[in-house]
């Protein structure tokens, strides 16, 4: 029997608990504001729990796709893991886009509709595993998660710039992820109502 605590679980959980970092650097910010200095590059201001939080956003992103990439080639897939990887990337991501809205970085729509979107195609799963139907990840799936983080990267390393467009992309991706995803199971989600 394989340790279901291997390499790429454990990178998961390193993934988890960067999340509580990153909420523990923005609490400490806003509760002790003269712990961390400002400094500034070129044209934009920094604070350092910016760059802190950009440092562990980054290596909890980087860790999404090392894990990953570990479980397939070291034959290491565990039912475990699979739990564990998609609940650590909305973990990483919704927080990041919790925490940007509040602060009035990224419109409050584009998060209610990322988070909108996991919440339905979490519960399309759990309608799935109740029927004992496997769903593999789908392509635009990844390039859901990949674009999120790709915006939420540029959005913590440009401070000083507004973006409202940018944050607009994630969304639609989710949004066309999410349709894509019922389409798939539809003939199953609905078949209890045609019964």
């Amino acid at each position: 029997m394989k340790n279901k605590i291997n390499l790429p679980n454990r990178i998961s959980i390193f993934r988890i608990v960067t999340v509580f970092l990153i909420i523990g650097v923005f609490l400490l910010k806003e509760l002790v504001p003269n712990l961390f200095f400002d400094f500034q590059i070129y044209k934009f201001a920094y604070n350092v729990s910016d760059v802190i939080v950009l440092f562990l956003f980054v290596i909890g992103s980087i860790s999404d796709f090392v894990d990953g990439y570990l479980a397939r080639k070291k034959n290491q897939i565990t039912t475990l893991g699979k739990f564990l990887d998609p609940i650590a990337d909305k973990l990483l991501v919704n927080t990041m886009f919790i925490i940007l809205s509040s602060f009035g970085r990224i419109h409050w729509l584009v998060t209610v509709i990322i988070i909108g979107r996991d919440i339905v195609v979490d519960m399309i799963r759990l309608i799935m595993i109740e029927k004992r139907v496997v769903i593999a990840a789908s392509k635009l799936g990844k390039l859901k998660t990949l674009t999120q983080m790709i915006v939420l990267i540029i959005v913590l390393l440009l401070p000083g710039i507004n973006f409202i467009y940018l944050p607009i992309i994630p969304a639609v991706i989710s949004l066309i992820s999410g349709i894509e995803y019922f389409n798939k199971n539809k003939e199953v989600l609905l078949s209890d109502l045609k019964g």
